[in-house]
């Protein structure tokens, strides 16, 4: 064997002074440094020519068996980061414990961190801990998390007088505020130019279906509206919804609005303002006079009818109300729709709950065992065309009475035993009604006692049957709207008076209102429009 080979002299040099540093590393209890890879490889490396640095460097980046790998040449740092106290550069003990909360606040913030994280223990103890410093540490840190926005103050003036010219009116914008209406008016002034589109094509590149309507000329596409509002109007008032050309047309065309309000489809021409019919719905009679004794009596036109038989046709009564625009009905639309009028497409409900005590036992003295009946019962009103009208007071429910409650069931011959449908209307009464007369709205009615009085616009007078031939029944009732504003108007008939007429002693009594509830109108399919 050549000992006097200089490579293998080299090799073994390198390799004595790696198994010497790594004794002495061992000895210090040094573990964290890195062993180079070619060390790791010597062992069996006995006929590898040493090499430079970088020649070596470059071999240890060379994948192995395929294989590539990756140095990671920070790890000292980071194992030096994991350990405590040992010269890395981890949280240190006393570094956490200068992380302690001292205040109030901090406590807190330190409860509300440990109860998210579900330590409910230490969260109550840190709890406990702030609340002992300051009793009001919860507003302190809502405060600091979550402070209350600046609610802007409003000015009492947006638009001063010495404001320059150049500052816009802003009292308009809010369409809640007093220009409102205006901006609404100004809203549909603008669809006036509009044109109603044409629908929509079924599929990309395909041509759009025929939409004729879009080329009727104005005259006639008025007209057509016309038509549809006689047949129904509320179909009509949802045209507005279809586009901004429709929109425009139900809310300025005045000619159909004014045909509406002196139709007899839905308008006044329908209203009674006199009588025009009796009590059980025969014509009045129009030969007798009112006798020279009657017309200089002071009392009731009413009572004298009733007292004295004489035909309501021959006493008089306030005219028609005029339909002519006001500033109270500016237009045909609010006319319509805020002038009383009664519907005929449905009819008249008020229902009654009350308790009364019943019974109780006369051999115990509890107060518990007293019995509460709760009483119910329902009042129909249903208005006809023709001047007459359904009166019906029952413990039925609206499903079992309102499709029968028609002129056809108005009879006297409902048998007692009869299990039909319609023996619901065997305790129905027969009556007439009329509206109060035409006080101009603008007017305010006289004092009583001041001159001729004028019946206030608005109420409803109706006249009954009564339970037996000898007695008769007067209500007196308001047309009002319920509901929220904007919505169904004329649907709600509140209570002014209920009196019976004994026609044989010729006695007035009127009847307590202690437990009726006002008429509330709900709409009825099958009556249609009420022919």
């Amino acid at each position: 064997m050549d000992t006097n080979n200089p490579d293998l002299e080299t090799f073994r040099k390198q390799w004595h002074e790696e198994v010497t540093a790594r004794l002495r590393n061992k000895e210090q209890g040094f573990t964290g440094s890195k062993i180079p890879a070619s060390a790791e490889r010597s062992a069996n490396a006995a006929a590898m020519v040493a090499l430079p640095p970088n020649e070596i460097l470059k071999e240890e980046s060379e994948p192995v068996d395929g294989i590539s790998t990756q140095a990671y040449h920070d790890l000292e740092d980071k194992e030096d980061a994991g350990k405590l106290g040992v010269g890395g550069s981890g949280h240190h003990p006393s570094k956490q414990a200068s992380e302690e909360p001292t205040s109030a606040l901090e406590h807190y913030e330190k409860a509300i961190e440990r109860e998210d994280q579900g330590n409910l223990g230490d969260s109550l103890k840190l709890y406990r801990q702030a609340f002992r410093l300051d009793a009001g540490v919860d507003r302190t840190y809502k405060n600091k998390h979550f402070p209350p926005s600046n609610s802007k103050i409003k000015p009492t003036d947006p638009n001063p007088s010495d404001a320059p010219v150049t500052v816009p009116n802003t009292a308009h914008h809010s369409l809640d505020g007093p220009n409102a209406t205006s901006t609404i008016a100004q809203l549909i002034q603008t669809f006036s130019e509009s044109s109603i589109p044409a629908a929509p094509s079924a599929t990309e590149g395909s041509p759009p279906p025929p939409c004729p309507i879009t080329k009727l000329p104005p005259e006639i596409l008025i007209d057509v509206l016309l038509k549809a509002a006689i047949i129904d109007m509320s179909s009509f008032a949802r045209l507005a919804l279809v586009c901004k050309r429709f929109a425009y047309l139900v809310a300025t065309e005045d000619r159909i609005w004014e045909r509406i309000c002196h139709g007899r489809e839905n308008g006044f021409a329908a209203m009674h303002y006199t009588w025009a019919v009796t009590v059980t719905g025969n014509a009045l009679p129009t030969t007798l006079q009112v006798p020279d004794l009657l017309r200089d009596d002071p009392l009731d036109f009413s009572t004298l009818t009733l007292a004295r038989n004489i035909p309501s046709s021959t006493i008089p009564h306030p005219p028609l109300p005029s339909l002519t625009l006001s500033p109270t009905y500016p237009s045909y639309m609010r006319m319509l729709r805020t002038r009383p009028r009664i519907r005929f497409n449905g009819c008249y409900i008020s229902t009654v709950n009350y308790h009364r005590p019943g019974a109780s036992n006369s051999a115990s003295n509890a107060t518990y065992t007293s019995p509460v009946h709760i009483v119910t019962y329902y009042r129909y009103l249903r208005f006809f065309r023709d001047g007459t009208c359904a009166s019906l007071l029952t413990t039925a429910e609206p499903a079992d009475v309102v499709h029968h409650l028609t002129k056809e069931n108005l009879h006297t011959h409902h048998n007692r035993e009869s299990m039909l449908p319609s023996a619901v209307m065997r305790h129905a009464l027969r009556g007439r009604w009329r509206l109060s007369g035409s006080l101009d709205p603008d007017e305010k009615p006289s004092a009583q006692g001041e001159g001729d009085e004028k019946e206030a616009e608005g109420d409803v007078h109706i006249e009954t049957e009564g339970v037996d031939p000898k007695y008769m029944y007067r209500l007196h009732l308001a047309l009002r709207s319920a509901g929220r504003a904007g919505g169904t108007r004329n649907n709600k008939l509140g209570w002014k008076g209920f009196w019976s007429y004994n026609r044989l002693t010729d006695d007035w009594a009127a009847f307590t209102l202690r437990n009726d509830r006002a008429f509330f109108w709900s709409r009825v399919r099958s009556y249609g429009m009420g022919w």
